[in-house]
């Protein structure tokens, strides 16, 4: 006899499980904890099999009714049912690991960490990821077309962040080709995008270019009364001009003190290729000092929260600020500038030696692969000349 949704209603929990059959093989299943499953019995292939409905009240009795008919539809076509919401469950978990942002962390983790992308680069394009996810992020990437991304992009812009937007567009590009190539998309809408998105007025990072105001600096930089290690990040900084990422993650295993050399790995590089910077007598002893407060730990910058983590990245910059020096007059990236400026008016030297030093991408992978020999020579004798001329400055007002 078919059930009623009152007599459901009485059914108590007893101390085992027992069963209350409807129609067509629809039954109940009461158990002891007071759930109630509604099953569904069935025969294909002369074996008996059985398929759970849901749990009453979520799933009503109409509603159980209406679902066992389409799984007896299925199984009157051929269909095993059960084999079938098995095929569902594969094919549910293989669409959610080919959601865009699935797809992504696999790039990520599988070519640009196992190419040893430099640190940075590969955290940047995890930020990328992060600005895309919210809009495109649970889609099967195979259903991201050019409207959607834009979209997705467009957000990114609207906030005037109009070079994120950009790079977004070329990371998505990247990630997208990896889906063809690995067969979880057909084509890159990334790519039908290009000129779709602002361009931005070109910008560079504040430096100081006059001889007078880095002196100015440099005094500055000798009377700040923040941390000890901050202020010996700001000290060297300026003599060695690395890149800040490149400066705040140095670890003392990458010094040898003894010879004047820093040896970059190239997974810390921009360029993805090794960089050695010669260290003048000034930055050797400043580095000696400097290993009194942090030479046991992995960083020679460690951040103020530990030392298994290195400095900041805001910390230079909100240093400057805090001495007075305001973001249009000097960044931690912009003592690159500063240096290249400098050096090149001085004359002295030749400016691929200054290019060499500033690690900046050699388009001639032959002469780029001599990334310590070339130049080397001129390139230890300028960085004492830099270092001297930078105490110059320090005294000089």
């Amino acid at each position: 006899m078919a059930l009623k949704d009152t007599e459901i209603r009485a059914f108590r929990p007893l101390d085992k499980p027992y069963r209350k059959a409807d129609s067509g093989g629809l039954y109940l299943e009461v158990f002891p904890n007071g759930s109630k499953l509604w099953r569904w019995k069935f025969r294909i292939a002369g074996k008996e099999k059985r398929l759970a409905l849901g749990a009453y009240p979520a799933v009503s009795l109409k509603e159980a009714r209406a679902t066992r008919d389409d799984e007896k539809a299925k199984l009157l076509k051929g269909v095993d049912p059960a084999l079938d919401r098995k095929r569902g469950k594969v094919a549910a978990k293989i669409s959610a690991a080919n959601t865009f942002a699935a797809v992504a962390h696999e790039y990520i983790d599988t070519k640009m960490v196992g190419e040893s992308r430099a640190d940075a680069t590969i955290s940047k394009a995890r930020w990328f990821l992060e600005q895309l996810e919210p809009a495109i992020g649970k889609m099967p990437i195979a259903e991201v077309d050019q409207q959607m991304l834009l979209a997705a992009l467009m957000r990114v812009q609207m906030r005037g962040r109009y070079e994120t937007a950009k790079k977004c567009r070329s990371f998505a590009s990247r990630v997208f080709r990896y889906g063809v190539v690995t067969g979880r998309c057909a084509s890159d809408p990334a790519h039908l995008l290009q000129g779709a998105l602002t361009t931005p007025q070109a910008k560079h990072y504040a430096a100081i270019l006059e001889p007078a105001k880095l002196g100015e600096l440099l005094r500055a930089i000798d009377t700040f009364t923040g941390s000890p290690v901050t202020k010996a990040a700001l000290q060297i900084a300026p003599h060695v001009f690395v890149r800040p990422g490149e400066l705040r993650h140095a670890e003392w295993a990458e010094f040898n003190l003894e010879e004047g050399i820093w040896n970059l790995p190239a997974a810390k590089m921009k360029a993805r290729r090794p960089h050695a910077v010669p260290l003048s007598r000034q930055v050797k002893q400043m580095l000696v000092e400097l290993r009194t407060l942090t030479g046991s730990g992995k960083y020679v910058f460690p951040s103020a929260n530990g030392p298994s983590r290195p400095m900041s990245e805001n910390t230079l910059n909100a240093s400057f600020r805090r001495m007075g020096f305001d973001k249009d007059e000097v960044t931690a990236h912009g003592l690159r500038a500063t240096a290249s400026t400098l050096l090149n008016q001085s004359g002295l030297w030749n400016p691929d030696a200054i290019e060499r030093a500033l690690a900046h991408g050699e388009s001639n992978a032959t002469r780029g692969a001599y990334h310590r020999g070339l130049y080397w020579d001129e390139r230890v004798r300028m960085a004492q000349w830099w270092s001297d001329y930078l105490d110059e400055r320090h005294v000089s007002k």
